[in-house]
């Protein structure tokens, strides 16, 4: 064995993410990485390599901070953040000094941008840091994309490879510090294809990034991957391309030879300092942090490419070049199964040395991972970085926790505390509102829902609840208005299109109420509700047999949906299937005892059905616990005339009348009940008054009736 020593510096620190483990659930006495919510007890650490330890600069935070980057001039640092709720929209760039602090100021929402790009946005992805740290440059989904078609995600049991993540489609996009614009970069942005991964050229001038053709990420037949290259997986390969950015107006992107069509998929490119030499992820599938990815360098201009002597045996990946370009410090899993940090050496002709092993980096029972090289001083360049940013978070969530459990009194001061953190925030505009809503404050709450589309003015889902909240205070055409909007804005926000189709069906447009519903459930097809309320329209359309079927799709997505259940058995009773009609409502009074509507509807359907002592008694219970009906009262007086009971259902035809003198159908049951009971003079009178009704098929029975020979 030969051992050298290189007189190269190494020069700058390495910024990580040191991650605590826990015991696997599915294999005694392995650990793995922790779940979600304990990611307060993850540490940021700096490591100078000369140091025996390193040192931590970020700790504590309410949500998780991931992928980063830092301008080559090593004068600010992106990092992309899970927001509140863990909604993974943000992303934050600041500028790089000992004492840090990432406060709201340095935070950008990627869904305020969905405006201007013509499509909704989540989530940047890769975002990467220009060189003088003025642009980054991030993956976004192309127009018209949902977002379940944005990636491939499977996740396992196995705690060694616990996920396989990467996009199949998308686009690249540029935003910009100095005019806070993000925009697609032309010859990036092919829906067809996916686009992903850019870096930067040690100059700024060019990009290389990975692309291979955009596929649906759900596998035709279902079927999801069960662990790490599972032949079920997704197929995608992707290749490395090379576009100049030429200040945001982009060009043509070429193929970089040995880097692309090569049978493999070539991910995660680095440009070295000098821009001679890109170092690269191939893998046989998917990108980055694959069991079989492998580090190889290739001459940035395109040539052939080489397999790395750093590699080890088991997952290569997430590399960094030192400012000097000498050093390379990347990730793997060869020795340990939880991930840690390599360094190699790599010389002017890109040869670099076996790997060496950057030990305590962290303690035993913790794993190390997303190194990347800070040009900055090794002794204290980073300190400290404050993160008040995440304090706001954590507030929103207690707030948003609250509100989920129902507790609205106690949620309405603490939205309050987090708006005094930050009042131009919309989201939060957006939520407090739907807490006084649901508190029954509906004036307030649609103050505020005004006040969140002021400071977001393509905000769908405000612009969805403040509708809502005005169709419920009887403002319906300027609800219908900002419903349109809503999914303008967001052609993806399922609820909505739903909301639309109510509100456009209580008009009686039914045609475009349908299509609205059925837009929504193209994004959703689980969509309960929008199944429901597609079938009451079908109802109205006099479609019952369509609109059983959606009542019964919206049962199968919510068990619990008592709505569904009982128009489900409207719908059935309609054709005439009144047996099992009865039993659909059965099944609404057992999720929903007090739900009187339905008490009524089995006690109309016993009496179709002839069973009338039940349905005596269920009229009775819907009388006696809901409101008086004239309808109702006159459906419990026909059921005890059908029982024989007369003179206890000419009190119910009675009652009916006072409630509605011109209710023609009561006026016929009583008049009925009279010729019964020999009261011929009182049941003319009453017949003749139903021969004045503007219902010509009351006039009509009515006048059949004044022909029986007792009344003549």
């Amino acid at each position: 064995m030969q051992l050298r020593i290189s007189a190269d510096p190494v020069g700058a620190p390495i910024f990580y993410r040191d991650v605590p483990l826990m015991p696997s659930e599915t294999e005694g006495g392995v650990i793995k990485p922790l779940a979600a919510s304990a990611v307060p007890l993850i540490d940021w650490r700096l490591r100078n390599v000369s140091e025996t330890s390193s040192h931590v600069v970020m700790h504590d935070l309410h949500t998780c901070a991931n992928c980063h980057s830092f301008a080559v001039n090593g004068k600010a640092m992106g990092m992309d953040l899970d927001g509140p709720q863990n909604d993974k929209g943000l992303y934050t760039l600041v500028s790089v000094r000992k004492q840090m602090t990432i406060g709201n100021r340095d935070v950008i929402s990627w869904s305020s941008f969905r405006g201007e790009l013509g499509s909704p946005l989540r989530e940047g992805f890769m975002s990467q840091v220009s060189p003088d740290g003025r642009y980054v440059v991030t993956t976004i989904r192309p127009p018209g994309v949902k977002s379940s078609q944005f990636y491939y995600v499977a996740n396992f049991e196995d705690y060694r490879f616990l996920q396989v993540f990467y996009p199949t489609r998308g686009i690249i996009a540029w935003y910009d510090s100095a005019t806070r614009k993000l925009q697609p970069l032309p010859g990036a942005e092919d829906p067809k294809l996916v686009q992903t991964n850019a870096v930067w050229s040690p100059d700024g001038k060019y990009l290389v990034f990975s692309r291979a053709g955009a596929k649906n990420p759900v596998p035709e037949d279902g079927k999801m991957a069960s662990y790490a290259n599972d032949p079920a997986e997704l197929p995608i390969q992707y290749d490395l391309y090379r576009i100049p950015f030429n200040e945001g107006k982009g060009g043509k992107p070429e193929a970089i030879v040995g880097a692309s069509r090569n049978g493999m998929s070539n991910s995660f490119p680095k440009i070295s300092p000098d821009g001679k030499w890109i170092v690269y992820v191939r893998a046989r599938n998917g990108q980055l942090m694959r069991p079989d990815s492998r580090l190889y360098i290739v001459p940035a201009k395109g040539g052939e490419a080489r397999l790395m002597t750093c590699n080890t045996p088991l997952m290569n990946s997430w590399h960094s070049f030192s400012p000097n370009g000498r050093w390379m410090v990347f990730s793997s899993k060869g020795r340990s199964p939880y991930t840690q940090m390599y360094l190699t050496h790599i010389d002017e002709q890109g040869m670099d040395t076996p790997a060496i092993l950057i030990e305590n980096s962290t303690a035993s029972n913790r794993a190390v991972n997303i190194p990347e090289f800070v040009n900055v001083n090794p002794q204290g360049g980073i300190e400290h970085i404050a993160t008040p940013a995440m304090e706001f978070y954590k507030q929103f969530d207690v707030a948003a926790e609250l509100a989920r459990k129902g507790d609205f009194n106690k949620a309405v001061p603490e939205w309050i505390k987090t708006l005094s953190m930050n009042p131009e925030d919309a989201r939060v505009r957006n939520n407090y509102g739907l807490t006084l809503m649901r508190a029954g404050r509906t004036k307030e709450a649609i103050e505020q829902y005004r006040r969140a589309i002021a400071a977001k003015p393509h905000y769908s889902e405000a612009q969805n609840n403040l509708a809502t909240a005005l169709a419920g205070s009887g403002h319906s055409t300027e609800a219908i208005g900002l419903y349109r909007q809503a999914v303008k804005d967001n052609p993806d926000n399922a609820e909505a299109h739903s909301n639309l189709g109510r509100a456009l069906a209580e008009q009686g447009q039914l045609t475009e109420a349908i299509a609205q519903f059925n837009d929504a459930l193209a994004i959703r097809p689980n969509y309960s509700e929008a199944h429901n309320n597609l079938g009451v329209a079908l109802v109205k359309k006099g479609d019952l047999e369509k609109a059983v079927g959606h009542y019964r799709e919206a049962i199968r997505f919510d068990a619990q949906y008592s709505d569904a259940f009982n128009n489900l058995g409207v719908a059935l009773a309609g054709q005439g299937e009144f047996s099992e009609a009865a039993e659909q409502f059965r099944k609404t009074l057992e999720l929903n005892p007090k739900y009187m509507g339905a008490e009524a509807n089995l006690g109309r359907t016993l009496l179709a059905n002839g069973n009338y002592e039940e349905a005596i008694s269920h009229l009775d219970n819907a009388l006696a616990s809901g409101p008086d009906s004239a309808e109702l009262q006159d459906t419990l007086g026909v059921a005890l005339a059908a029982q024989g009971q007369l003179n206890d259902a000419v009190g119910h035809f009675e009652r009916a009348l006072q409630l509605d003198s011109e209710f023609g159908e009561a006026q016929l049951d009583l008049a009925d009940v009279l010729i019964r009971q020999g009261q011929a003079h009182a049941a003319v009178a009453l017949l003749e008054k139903a021969e004045r009704s503007h219902a010509p098929d009351i006039v009509e029975r009515a006048r059949a009736m004044l022909q029986k020979p007792t009344l003549q």
